[in-house]
């Protein structure tokens, strides 16, 4: 999953940054207008979070340019202003839920899990495949009924997965959509990370779940 955090403190950008990806989010800052037209102009995020006091256009007005342009991507607004006047012009503006400051992590990534659930048919938080039982709400995998410890990473590559079975998934969309898209050798840390889940789900006695197509990527299909 791609987050996009629109925050001009640079100390709680980076506190967010550093928190969304420990928990397996890949995560973009920006700071300004400009900064987030840029990078919504050549990445498809899945949830946009968006703080309202932003020099020039405050947090609401750029949320109307977005969906202006016709971005369907959920908002988050992210702010301090919490009355009931400050929410209906966030929802009003376009955004999709809104939080107000203080607010916890946890809480946090679960709005932002939700709001990326919504066009799915299933927005339950759970997603099964066979045997596999990915929890997205306790960060749980379960085969079987029994805990497989996965790593964030880890654990946003199967979800990934999970969301688009039976379709080839190359090196370069799994990184786009678990890592930040400027790491180097990006397609080596790729091999790198499916050849530990796949070893962790043989652990748990799954059969191999994973075809790497040469030159392509990889499918994920369990056997009948």
């Amino acid at each position: 999953m791609r987050v996009l955090i629109v925050e001009d403190d640079a100390e709680l950008a980076e506190s967010l940054h550093r928190g969304l990806e420990e928990l397996g989010l890949a995560v973009d800052t920006a700071g300004d207008e400009e900064e987030v037209l840029a990078a919504v102009a050549v990445v498809r995020y899945d949830v946009i979070v968006l703080d309202v006091m932003l020099p020039g256009r405050d947090g609401f007005a750029l949320t109307r340019e977005l969906r202006s342009r016709k971005l369907r991507t959920p908002v988050l607004i992210l702010t301090g202003l919490g009355t009931v006047e400050d929410k209906v012009n966030g929802l009003e503006s376009g955004a999709d839920d809104y939080l107000v400051k203080p607010f916890s992590l946890k809480e946090l990534v679960a709005r932002i899990r939700a709001l990326a659930r919504r066009h799915l048919p299933d927005r339950a938080a759970t997603v099964e495949a066979g045997p596999i039982r990915l929890d997205t709400a306790a960060h749980r995998v379960l085969v079987r009924g029994v805990e497989v410890p996965l790593t964030g990473k880890e654990f946003a590559i199967l979800e990934f997965f999970l969301l688009q079975r039976d379709r080839v998934l190359s090196r370069e969309s799994i990184l786009a959509n678990v890592w930040d898209f400027d790491l180097e050798d990006g397609r080596n840390l790729v091999e790198v990370y499916m050849g530990r889940l796949r070893r962790k789900l043989q652990g748990a006695g799954l059969a191999d779940p994973f075809t790497t197509i040469r030159g392509v990527g990889y499918r994920f299909r369990l056997p009948d």
